[in-house]
């Protein structure tokens, strides 16, 4: 550094700078930094400290600084029944805890409850703002119980889980059978032919199943698995009626419609896909696979009732 440019910073007011150059004329300033900043930055180190008391934070040995911070909430007692107010160290779960106590205890929220519990189904449905608590209420419950196997909507999954938002329901779709439904679980259960059938047969009882919801045209091969489905070889009509549409008291499906929930038959595919898909389940069957639980005894009368319909109105059911 030049002599020059020592005198200039030693001058009264001039700005110091690192005492580095480059390219002779090029420096670096050393202005110290605003003091707002630095009490800012002073003020977050002070947070930080009591935060580490107040809050559970750093580990200590074998176990952790639990803090000073507690939180009260309610809770029903296993054994009595009866609630009981707790005070509980912080956490997230103490505070999950306490915020499900104060929304229960929600005085609009009870006296709703309360007006839903004593109306009928065709009332609730009537009445815009109980069917907006439903539609609240109900989301939540689906979400926490139905979601992980019909998915958040409802859509359900082609194979395994039925699509609740397509208004076609198995085991029926007013606001009694879903309800029953909900209270009584249900177990899908179709016998496997493919010991009982030849390929052959097979295929042909394939392509007439195809023929009942204009997914193939009527040939020859479907006339007769026509006779098989019609007859004592096969007895497919004993579930799924003589028409085809299905029976709901045993959760046959309806082959009439376009509505394939176990299947993956698509218009979009060809007819050999389809028959090949529709052959699949019949050799194969329905065993143990679509069991839905019985939620009697998880969810409480009024839970079951707010699910139902709040399923209801996933699909519109009529």
């Amino acid at each position: 550094m030049s002599d020059n440019t020592l005198n200039v910073q030693q001058q009264s007011g001039a700005v110091q700078t690192t005492g580095h150059a480059w390219d002779g004329d090029l420096q670096e300033y050393n202005n110290p930094l605003p003091r707002w900043w630095l009490w800012c930055f002073y003020g977050t180190v002070v947070f930080s400290i009591l935060y580490w008391f107040i809050y559970p934070s750093w580990p200590v040995g074998q176990t952790w600084l639990k803090g000073f911070g507690t939180v009260s909430y309610t809770i029903a007692d296993k054994a009595t029944g009866k609630e009981q107010e707790r005070e509980h160290r912080w956490n997230t779960r103490a505070l999950l805890l306490e915020d499900l106590g104060d929304a229960a205890n929600n005085k609009q929220r009870r006296d709703m409850l309360a007006k839903v519990q004593a109306a009928g189904y065709d009332q609730i449905v009537k009445d815009p703002k109980m069917m907006e608590f439903v539609r609240s209420v109900g989301k939540g419950l689906f979400g926490d119980n139905c979601a992980a196997c019909h998915g958040r909507g409802g859509q359900g999954a082609k194979g395994m889980y039925p699509n609740l938002t397509d208004d076609d329901w198995l085991w029926g779709g007013s606001m009694d059978q879903i309800h029953e439904t909900l209270v009584r679980g249900r177990n899908g259960f179709m016998p496997a032919f493919g010991q009982v059938l030849k390929p052959e047969q097979l295929d042909d009882v394939a392509e007439y199943v195809l023929t009942l919801s204009n997914e193939a045209k009527p040939s020859e091969a479907s006339e007769r698995g026509k006779e098989i489905f019609h007859g004592q070889t096969g007895g497919c009509y004993y579930c799924h009626g003589a028409d085809a549409k299905g029976v709901q008291s045993q959760g046959a499906a309806n082959l009439t419609d376009k509505i394939w929930a176990i299947a993956d038959v698509d218009p979009k595919k060809t007819l050999q896909d389809n028959k090949s898909a529709v052959k699949d389940f019949v050799a194969k069957g329905v065993n143990n696979t679509r069991v839905m639980p019985a939620w009697k005894d998880r969810l409480s009368p009024t839970d079951i009732k707010l699910l139902a319909i709040y399923v209801r109105q996933l699909g519109g059911a009529k």
